[in-house]
């Protein structure tokens, strides 16, 4: 059993967990983890063709479809880890430096 009092460390204002430790059970929805990103995915809806790509190839499962049928990351839960700017075979996402 993890003693999550031994692994939190204050970082400003914000209590977190060393090492991506969660002290809830169940999934990382019910924790917002987009702030542990320093670059994140734009994705520019002229160029999309709705492929679904990133969606599938997106490791945490946090790009959705839109109203438009383009898709975009949910930045709320996005860590920057880039697979879909890379991925993409029309180059419609780009990775821009996250605004501190």
């Amino acid at each position: 059993m993890i003693d999550f009092e031994k692994v939190k460390q204050k970082v400003g204002d914000t209590e977190i967990t060393i090492g991506a430790v969660l002290e809830s059970k169940g999934s990382t929805s019910n924790t917002k983890t987009g702030a542990w990103r320093s670059m994140r995915p734009i994705v520019d809806k002229e160029k999309c063709t709705g492929c679904g790509i990133c969606w599938s190839l997106c490791p945490e499962g946090c790009i959705k479809k839109g109203d438009d049928e383009k898709f975009e990351a949910d930045l709320d839960y996005c860590k920057g880890c880039l697979i879909c700017v890379n991925e993409c075979p029309q180059k419609a996402i780009t990775a821009v430096a996250e605004e501190k």
